[in-house]
């Protein structure tokens, strides 16, 4: 089994000043020398955190790590003008130009995944590899699955208090719903949403290892966090309908590593192997034990061998 390698710290940190309202914080890990290879975190709007850097092998690697708009370290924090799928593609050029990098390989997990192929997509000359944990395609069968049939079928109990931060004749629509208190003036209608959308994705990503909305929100305040992640959902994720699926044909010639747990409810294996066939020169990997997060030793050992095989497998 594969262990995540020793803690370290960047040995550059960066503001990069997008526009005249995003400021994005970027860092820099391992060697200067290695691989160039962008992290990709989920959400949206979730943030990098330290163990994130650990998946990598800091001799062979040049780690870059970066809080998407509105997210972690990226100001203003949980800031909904002009932030769109579009705005993450563009800022990944913007890093890769400011830090000289001709082309890199690309890990993400979940929304990380999807905006991994979407830029991809659009850079396939930038871009010498895809390792992708926990494929999320969203589309809205995805969506609807995470929120309104499906998911709500596993854990009933939970859902009934998500839905009931709004009036019943507003439920047939939960995300917008939703999105009007978070944009709202009312501060306990706003609150008590970011929680139930909060302690929701928690439940249905950690299961067992789920703590109650209490004890989450007195360690932190998702609203700006869940903001962010209820405008992406709101717009469709800014792209068309099955589009990510769709434009594989345009990157079926690079290195693809694909891993998914056996047990992931907030994104059913069934994405990953759809991902999969688009992708036919792929790797998938179906872990039989392992859920929706990076944790875990089966989990971790497939991510450490996914990052250790691409050194082998990428053209730089």
């Amino acid at each position: 089994m594969k262990n995540l390698f020793p803690p370290l710290e960047p040995y550059a940190c960066h503001r990069l000043e997008v526009d005249a309202v995003h400021r994005i914080y970027v860092e820099e890990c391992g060697n200067r020398l290695g691989l160039p290879v962008v992290f990709l975190h989920g959400g949206p709007a979730s943030g990098c955190k330290p163990d994130h850097r650990r998946f990598f092998d800091p001799r062979k690697y040049r780690i870059i790590l970066f809080d998407q708009r509105a997210a972690g370290r990226s100001t203003p924090k949980g800031e909904i003008s002009k932030n769109t799928t579009q705005d993450l593609v563009q800022d990944m050029e913007r890093i890769r130009e400011k830090l000289g990098i001709d082309r890199w390989l690309v890990y993400g997990g979940s929304w990380g995944a999807t905006l991994g192929l979407l830029y991809t997509q659009s850079h396939l000359d930038r871009v010498c590899g895809l390792v992708l944990r926990g494929v999320f395609l969203a589309r809205r069968a995805d969506l609807e699955w995470f929120l309104v049939n499906g998911l709500n079928r596993i854990y009933p109990e939970q859902w009934q208090r998500l839905c009931q931060c709004v009036p019943e004749n507003e439920r047939n629509d939960l995300i917008s719903a939703f999105q009007r208190r978070l944009n709202g003036r009312d501060e306990l209608a706003k609150r008590r949403v970011a929680r139930e959308w909060d302690a929701w994705g928690r439940l249905v990503s950690l299961g067992v290892g789920f703590h109650s909305p209490e004890s989450e929100m007195a360690a932190s305040d998702p609203v700006a966090q869940v903001r962010v992640e209820i405008h992406y959902a709101a717009n469709a994720y800014f792209i068309a309908e099955n589009q990510v699926v769709e434009g594989c044909r345009k990157i079926k010639n690079i290195p693809v590593i694909l891993l998914h747990g056996r047990y992931d409810l907030v994104c059913p294996v069934e994405a990953a192997f759809n991902l999969h066939q688009a992708l036919p020169g792929s790797i998938l990997e179906v872990l039989p034990n392992s859920g929706h997060v990076a944790r875990g030793e089966e989990m971790i050992d497939g991510l450490v061998r996914a990052t250790n095989a691409m050194l082998d497998r990428v053209k730089r």
